[in-house]
């Protein structure tokens, strides 16, 4: 099969490799639609990770292959595969920080070499535990056939954003900043606009706003000029209730500080590279100010964030508006450089393998 392949810092290439084979209680996919996510640029470009792997993890596809023991799917089902599912019984799943469990970190997923989630290639491989059995909570999910790939493919990365938008306990008398009107950001911001409360969004780009205004973001801030005193001017004169920062950048983390009322939370979503980021601690201390983070899927919610993407898409919530770009497995090269590079039209960028 044709995959693309770290090799090393900022190269990946377009390879043959061998299909996965699977075991028992495992299944192979065949790969329609897997979205470029930031935390695959980040492994791409930093080097964290050693080579060569095939990362990917927003996918979904067409069960190919089946293993012995397998049970409620069969070769030709629609499914959508998470990456990760946590043991359910360790002390972090106790206290449903699922992201911390040791089983969590392993990766279920694999187009080959070490697990990666695999999603930029023709064929994944899904293990066991992803794969679940009887009485076990589990990552493989079946798509309807009135849910396009697409739609489904926003499984993983809903679940995330909606984890951190119950976190946030919203009221319907709370202003809410997102910051970043990328694909994740509008996101965040829709679920956020779903509780009630008013949502203000900042961005660079009018085009992007004119994206986030189909999901009935109304309020947009550009970015260029003073954010913080577009959210005071609207809160007479408090500053929001919630700043979600879900663009990377720690410099940001100092303006949703400053953008938010005494006694107000920042969340931190796209903030997964380690450094040092400056703020004022009697911020936190005497003006009571939280600032929180959020990352990963919950398994808890599972079940709900699939009946949110598939009955949205039937009332509206047409989530591959999202997607700027598709590009061929062929042309991966091409699309992660884009991703890596966003264009003031550039929103989620996906490969399709069957292109």
């Amino acid at each position: 099969m044709r995959a693309a392949v770290y090799r090393g810092i900022n190269d990946v290439r377009i390879e043959t490799v061998p299909v996965p084979e699977v075991g028992p209680g495992e299944v192979l996919v065949k790969i329609h639609t897997c979205g470029i996510c930031g935390t695959d640029l980040k492994k791409i470009h930093s080097g964290s990770h050693d080579a060569p792997r095939v990362f990917g993890h927003e996918m979904s596809g067409t069960i190919a292959k089946v293993g012995e023991g397998v049970t409620g799917f069969k070769v030709g089902d629609r499914v959508m595969a998470y990456h990760h599912i946590p043991c359910g019984e360790c002390y972090y799943c106790r206290k449903q920080t699922f992201a911390q469990c040791e089983v969590y970190k392993k990766v279920g997923c694999t187009a080959g070499f070490a697990p990666s989630g695999g999603g930029f290639a023709e064929y994944i491989r899904v293990m066991d535990w992803i794969v679940g059995a009887s009485g076990k909570t589990a990552g493989l999910v079946h798509v309807p056939d009135d849910i396009p790939f697409e739609q489904a493919a926003f499984l993983e990365p809903v679940n995330t954003c909606y984890k951190a938008i119950q976190l946030l306990n919203l009221k319907s008398d709370e202003t809410v900043l997102v910051i970043g009107q990328g694909s994740i950001g509008i996101l965040l911001a829709a679920l956020a606009k779903r509780t009630g409360a008013t949502v203000l969004t900042s961005d660079l780009y009018p085009e992007r706003h004119a994206v986030a205004a189909t999901f009935g973001l109304d309020h947009p801030l550009d970015a260029r000029g003073d954010v913080v005193a577009a959210a005071k001017a609207v809160t007479e004169g408090r500053g929001a209730d919630v700043a979600l920062v879900a663009v990377g950048g720690n410099a940001l983390i100092q303006v949703a500080m400053a953008a938010i009322r005494p006694g107000g939370r920042v969340m931190l979503f796209a903030s997964t590279q380690h450094g040092e980021a400056p703020f004022d601690p009697a911020a936190v201390c005497m003006d009571e100010k939280t600032l929180m983070g959020s990352y990963s899927a919950s398994v808890a919610i599972q079940d709900e964030v699939t009946r949110l993407v598939y009955d949205g898409y039937r009332t509206g919530f047409d989530l591959t508006r999202l997607i700027s770009h598709r590009f061929s497995l062929e042309d991966a090269v091409a699309a992660i450089e884009l991703a890596s590079n966003p264009q003031p039209d550039s929103l989620k960028i996906v490969i399709q393998p069957g292109t």
